[in-house]
């Protein structure tokens, strides 16, 4: 047989994109779009954004074992725990009969960094393809992921998400200060559902640029919860970023130290939206990548970075502490580790953990799920080095996977918070 008759009888070339649906613009007047839970009240803002623009969308709040059981059957067992997670989260909620799977579609973001969650879509797909074939996932990203099946996104919509985390962030941590010190019980949760309706307010008047206006609406509700003025053990939270943040990931961690009497300190979600826009100005500056798109990315970063201190001057004003600024956090992080170490969330672990230090939040959880190496390298890794810059830093770094139950996590904590109480008990004689 000659050559030309062999190529003649190859199969034709697969192109992969048609082994899976596509979502399309007009699927979003037919399909329901559902999101995994990883900031319950950031994303609520976000999602109530998006609701405005017309989007069918909801915030999955499944939580039972059988999410991470589904997980485990659809997920190789060396996948990261947090795809893990978000993938069991969809299985579960997509078998609860709530949703019709043919007007049901799953959207996640991504950050497109050297990281597995780069690769969550792809897997999703392979995990709902036999029981669910015509549900699509959609992406969000500002990576240029995915561009065939992406969520659209304008400067418009950038600008609004923006917003949308700065306000969590200042939500977040105000609530934090407010709850384990509140004199009437559900004060402080009143006070974060009133400034969520607020917040929502300002989007829909499209007043959410006057940040300086919202802030203050902010400080001045939780200025109104009568607090307690005992001490209390604070605790700081960092690690991988869904493990940090979602109740799902890391067992409702906050709720936890809340009933151990503790003020969780979790840092916000600004720092890794403005980490990962400092990490393409420096693939420019150290590796000679992508240069114009540094650019764009620098002139955001200064955008937000501005924002960022301005939203603190007044948090500081009103009697509260503020949330880290980011150019402390990157001193912080040549101190530890370099700042062209970027994978997962790299040099932010050990920044984080010597800011909260400098910041008077000595005794840290550092939140670490199985299957995420370069995490475990820049939480675990850093902290003999930070022990050594911060004589009384009290650090425990907990794993989360499948196999570890809650209980072990929770002793685990409780030791650190022993020796936080013996700390406090010396420093005081």
């Amino acid at each position: 047989m000659s050559k030309k008759q062999e190529e003649g009888r190859q199969p034709p070339a697969v192109d992969f994109r048609d082994e899976y649906p596509r979502f399309t613009p007009e699927m979003k007047q037919t399909h329901k779009l559902l999101v995994p839970d990883m900031l319950p009240v950031h994303f609520g803002i976000i999602l109530d954004i998006l609701r405005r623009d017309g989007w069918d969308i909801e915030l999955l709040t499944n939580d039972a074992r059988t999410v991470i059981d589904e997980g485990l059957k659809h997920v190789h067992n060396d996948t990261c725990f947090p795809a893990l997670c978000v993938t069991g989260q969809f299985v579960d909620a997509l078998k609860s009969g709530k949703y019709d799977p043919d007007r049901t579609a799953l959207l996640i973001t991504q950050s497109g960094g050297g990281c597995r969650a780069s690769n969550y879509i792809p897997l999703i797909r392979k995990a709902i393809k036999a029981e669910f074939p015509n549900v699509p996932v959609v992406s969000l990203n500002f990576a240029g992921l995915e561009k065939d099946s992406g969520f659209p996104m304008d400067l418009k919509t950038i600008l609004r998400l923006a917003y949308a985390v700065f306000y969590g962030d200042v939500l977040m941590a105000l609530y934090n200060q407010c709850k384990p010190y509140e004199r009437e019980e559900g004060a402080a949760d009143a006070a974060r559902s009133e400034c969520v309706r607020q917040i929502g307010a300002a989007f829909e008047q499209k007043t959410y640029r006057r940040y300086k206006r919202v802030v203050r609406g902010m400080l001045a509700r939780f200025s109104a919860v009568r607090r307690g003025g005992e001490e209390k053990i604070k605790v700081g939270i960092v690690g991988e970023i869904y493990v940090k943040y979602s109740p799902l990931g890391n067992s409702r961690l906050e709720e936890f130290l809340l009933s151990e009497g503790c003020e969780p300190v979790v840092p916000g979600l600004m720092d890794y939206v403005m980490y990962c826009a400092v990490n393409n100005v420096n693939d420019a500056k150290f590796y000679g990548m992508n240069k114009k798109g540094a650019f764009v990315f620098g002139l955001a970063y200064r955008y937000l970075h501005r924002i960022q201190k301005k939203i603190n001057a007044l948090i500081a004003k009103g009697g509260f502490a503020p949330l880290h600024d980011f150019e402390h956090l990157r001193k912080c992080a040549d101190k530890v580790l370099n700042q062209g170490v970027k994978m997962g969330e790299g040099w932010l672990i050990p920044a984080e953990m010597a800011a909260l230090a400098e910041t008077g939040t000595e005794n840290i959880v550092c939140a670490q799920p199985f299957g995420c190496l370069p995490n475990h390298i820049a939480g675990k890794g850093a902290i003999r080095t930070l022990k050594r810059m911060y004589e009384n830093e009290n650090i425990v770094a907990v794993d989360y996977d499948p196999s570890a139950t809650k209980v072990n996590q929770e002793n685990r904590i409780k030791l650190m918070l022993a020796t936080a109480r013996e700390n406090r008990d010396r420093t005081k004689n």
